[in-house]
């Protein structure tokens, strides 16, 4: 699992370390992985030109110490000086190595910019010179690769006010700090290279985790020799409308492509025509009127995927809330719970899967403000609703009470079609049928979930039934078995 943390977990971890070690020792560390990272970056670094972004705190005392390394096997480093006062001792070894000071116009000659102009600590908008050098160094030709985390981030939260460095690889010292996890700050990142400098064991339970193939292997259920299709869990399904029928379908799939033993849909004739077309192995009650007494006994109901917003839609929802089994709710279901929020006050386990409008709607906030600050308000929704979410978009996080948020990287730009939050939707309640919990569930479910997306789309646009199509082979890969 990758483990993420903030400004100030860092900060302690690094002051206790510190306290143990020589003077000098972690900056030391950290310059000699990011040098390790520019010279790969740069393949041949002799002769090639590299400027570094100096600022006034510890980052640039990096930078200056990586420029000597880089230096001493032959590359051209200049050093543009930013901040109000400079490490004297790296700035010493980088001129002794042969690098120089320069001034703001080597950026556009530059084979890799190095930047090193803020730090953790760093909060709000980026100041002059900073903000101009970051402007000038986003269009100048050269790579960028920042310390720590890319200037105008926030390292705690990911966001960014104004201006913030675009960096090709962000090299991190220690351990990964949150605002590279969650966008806007991730977008801003790039690739992120993580540099052990000893930290480990003196951090705290961590701020935000991303699971990796391992934690989903060892989280996904795996029928036994005793299985049947009950055991397996089954799924109801109260989605689709005469208008939305294809919602209907596809979270279906997703949900039997997911290894529920069952999926019950329950809906009106229109989508139980098109989900019987697809999907045969489904068990398929056609609803007359807003109630589930007739659907069979499940573990779980998916609520909400293209199933309106009317009067009999709010009834169905309802019933299907009654319900003591866990629920995913959804799209429009997520609608009727905003005007309603007392439908949520349930003793069973709910899972919320909105995108950021959705989420704007319910806990009554700006749409623009969600997306820049995408962990706070996702946390926020958990505690005063009482559930746990899923913030579909960029980056997908995920809240629970007061666990560490989860953040999923798996998905492609390509998911961003019609119909794929459906075909999510089914996959994580069919894992909440399967027996995981709403936490595990979600994390899971946008893991594989993002990963088909990739599979399916190889670079090119994808439809959401393609997603569907290819979980089975999402599960095959993060178990090993893709053949």
């Amino acid at each position: 699992m990758r483990t993420a943390y903030t400004a100030d977990q860092i900060r302690a971890a690094e002051h206790v370390l510190m306290a143990k070690l020589p003077p000098g020792t972690l900056m030391q560390r950290a310059a000699a992985g990011l040098a390790a990272v520019c010279a790969d970056l740069l393949g041949s670094v002799y002769g090639k030109r590299v400027v570094l972004l100096v600022g006034s705190g510890d980052n640039g005392g990096d930078a200056l110490y990586a420029g000597e390394r880089l230096a001493r096997r032959g590359a051209w480093v200049g050093a543009i000086l930013a901040g109000s006062k400079t490490h004297q001792e790296g700035l010493a070894a980088l001129q002794g190595a042969g690098g120089r000071v320069v001034d703001r116009t080597a950026l556009d000659r530059a084979d890799l910019i190095v930047d090193g102009l803020v730090g953790i600590g760093a909060t709000g908008e980026l100041r002059e010179p900073y903000q101009g050098l970051v402007q000038e160094a986003n269009v100048a030709g050269g790579p960028i690769v920042a310390v720590d985390v890319p200037s105008g981030v926030d390292a705690s939260t990911g966001h960014v006010q104004g201006m913030a460095v675009r960096a090709r690889v962000t090299v991190t010292m220690g351990a990964y700090k949150t605002g590279l996890l969650v966008d806007p700050g991730a977008a801003c990142a790039g690739i992120v290279e993580l540099v052990d400098i000893g930290l480990g064991s003196y951090l705290p339970d961590p701020d935000v985790a991303a699971l990796t193939d391992g934690d989903v292997d060892v989280l996904l259920p795996r029928p036994g020799k005793e299985s049947d299709k009950y055991r397996r869990g089954v799924l109801g399904v109260a989605a689709g409308s005469d208008l939305y029928t294809g919602a209907a379908v596809l979270a279906v799939g997703g949900a039997l492509r997911a290894g529920a033993g069952m999926v019950r849909y329950a809906g009106p004739a229109a989508p139980v025509a098109q989900v019987r077309a697809h999907w045969p192995e489904a068990v398929i009650t056609q609803l007359e009127r807003p109630s589930i007494d007739d659907v069979g006994r499940v573990q779980a109901w998916v609520l909400g995927p293209g199933l309106g917003t009317d009067d009999w839609a709010h009834e169905l929802a309802a019933r299907v809330l009654e319900s003591h089994v866990p629920v995913l709710i959804d799209a429009d279901a997520l609608t009727l719970v905003a005007r309603e929020r007392s439908l949520l006050f349930r003793s069973a386990p709910v899972l919320i899967t909105p995108h950021a409008g959705e989420l704007a709607r319910l806990i009554r906030v700006n749409r623009d403000d969600i997306e820049a600050a995408r962990l706070e308000h996702t946390r926020r929704a958990a505690a005063e609703l009482g559930v746990t979410v899923l913030l579909k978009g960029s980056t997908t996080v995920i809240a629970e009470d007061s666990r560490p948020a989860r953040v999923n990287g798996t998905g492609t730009s390509w998911l961003a079609t019609g119909g794929t939050g459906d075909v999510l939707s089914g996959v994580a309640g069919s894992l909440l049928a399967q027996g995981l919990s709403c936490y595990d569930a979600a994390a899971c479910a946008a893991y594989l979930h993002g990963l088909a997306g990739r599979m399916a789309a190889d670079g090119a646009p994808l439809a959401a039934a393609d997603v569907a199509t290819a979980i089975p082979a999402a599960i095959r890969a993060v178990s090993g078995d893709a053949g």
